[in-house]
């Protein structure tokens, strides 16, 4: 590891300086903190409830985080193609790719809405048949309501991953404010001034991405961007274009696809140990989010800097953002998890927990903590490759990694050893030193720079 992320010399004509980096950067970390912040703001409200609300949306919640990796992917293709184009300078280029990408994700987030709209209940039987019938009843809600906000979510998530790639991520952290607190002020006002429930965290959500998906199209319009959007109503697919934007977002669509069902057959594990066990899983998702706050954002910034550079055939200026990015993210992530580490009693006690929950969650929280190491290589590093065009690697390391050694060993762990919560979490930690073996391999091999997307 060393000799991968120690300080290196760096390359004449940097395309990024130091302030250009804090620029770029400051704001993804802040839009992160205020994601994870809201989603703990939420689950926090919706406890007065009873854990049965908690566990409900938890369960829904796994569901639409697959959703939101799909279109996730899907939009990383478009900004890695974006950049690249920058990089070489050509914005008409950039532009054009920006509008394929809206209409690529409009297209894929409704063909996902209507079917869950129509059957969410089966949906939910199917994957989560042995949860209780409160909680049951609680996610039939949660997930329907979700549904109808999919599009938004999609369309926003490209237009945030387009602002990012023009190094612009202050206009992502202004939009993600403004769904944020229509979010978080609409769940108050439903839930403890209406006493909506589930209904009205929902409702709330719905609201938020629909104003932060029509928030972002409108700044996208502007001119004075170097990536903007021209005659959109006027639909002309380009198939070139689509391509290229597919080759990086299909690997990691499936990817993140593949990844999401693994976590989904996990957590319908959990849902067998009981509703403790269900409910101590939201917590410790919840707090333990905030240790990967600092690997995400450079994961994030990897796709603009990492593309740039690539798509100007500077390799020497790739890999040395590459080893400064990722030594950031190192000290970040310990730092993060250092303060959960000490910090975790009093923020389980939050969630108001039944003391079999307290002592489940608070075990499983600190196991995290100590293992926070290994995730920095096994997520934050592959955005790099996935930069530089080299998605399918990433695909195929990371759906066999996901059910041979999290999915697999979940059960081996969980249920035949009978270590329940707690052997899922030790899963997921061989997991990720899996992945940051395979993908530090792949870093320093060089193969990654034979990549091409554009």
């Amino acid at each position: 590891m060393k000799a991968l992320f120690s300080p290196a010399a760096a390359p004449d004509g940097l395309r990024f300086s130091n302030h250009d980096l804090v620029v770029l950067i400051g704001p993804l970390v802040l839009e992160q903190l205020l994601v994870v912040t809201v989603g703990m703001a939420d689950t926090m409200m919706v406890s007065v409830n009873g854990e049965w609300a908690v566990s409900g949306i938890s369960l829904v919640d796994q569901i639409n985080t697959l959703i939101i990796q799909v279109f996730a992917a899907l939009a990383t293709g478009g900004a890695v193609v974006a950049s690249q184009y920058l990089g070489r300078r050509d914005a008409d280029s950039a532009s054009a790719s920006a509008r394929q990408l809206i209409y690529a994700m409009t297209a894929l987030s409704v063909c996902i809405a209507v079917p869950i709209l129509i059957w969410n209940g089966h949906i939910l039987t199917f994957v989560f048949g042995k949860a209780e019938p409160a909680v049951m009843q609680a996610a039939e809600t949660y997930l329907w309501l979700s549904a109808l906000s999919y599009p938004f979510i999609g369309v926003y998530n490209a237009g945030a991953a387009l602002f990012r790639s023009m190094g612009n991520s202050r206009v992502s952290l202004f939009a993600s404010l403004i769904m944020n607190v229509i979010n978080i002020g609409g769940t108050a006002i439903l839930i403890l001034g209406f006493h909506m429930g589930v209904a009205g965290a929902a409702i709330a959500s719905l609201a938020s991405r629909a104003a932060a998906a029509a928030l972002i199209v409108w700044l996208l319009v502007s001119q004075h961007n170097p990536i903007h959007l021209r005659g959109i109503l006027r639909v002309r697919l380009d198939g070139g274009l689509l391509r290229s934007i597919l080759t990086v977002g299909i690997p990691s669509g499936i990817e993140n696809g593949m990844f999401q069902v693994g976590k989904l057959l996990v957590a319908s594990l959990i849902t067998s140990f009981g509703t403790a066990a269900i409910t101590a899983n939201a917590i410790c998702n919840n707090i333990a989010a905030f240790s990967n706050i600092p690997g995400s954002a450079m994961g994030l910034a990897m796709i603009t800097v990492i593309g740039q550079c690539v798509g100007a055939k500077d390799f020497d200026q790739a890999r040395y953002y590459v080893r400064k990015l990722m030594l950031v993210s190192f000290l970040g992530v310990v730092t993060m998890s250092a303060v959960i580490f000490f910090a975790s009693p009093p923020l389980i006690e939050v969630y108001q927990p039944s003391e079999t929950t307290y002592e489940l969650a608070l075990t499983v929280l600190r196991f995290y903590c100590v293992c926070c190491l290994w995730w920095v290589p096994s997520f934050t590093m592959p955005n790099a490759l996935r930069a530089a065009g080299d998605a399918k690697f990433t695909m195929g390391v990371s759906m066999v990694s996901m059910w041979l050694f999290r999915v697999a060993f979940s059960y081996v762990l969980g249920s035949w050893f009978d270590m329940g919560l707690f052997g899922v979490w030790a899963a997921m930690v061989i997991d990720w030193a899996v992945r940051a073996v395979c993908f530090t391999i792949r870093y320093r091999s060089g193969k990654w720079q034979n990549a091409r997307v554009i």
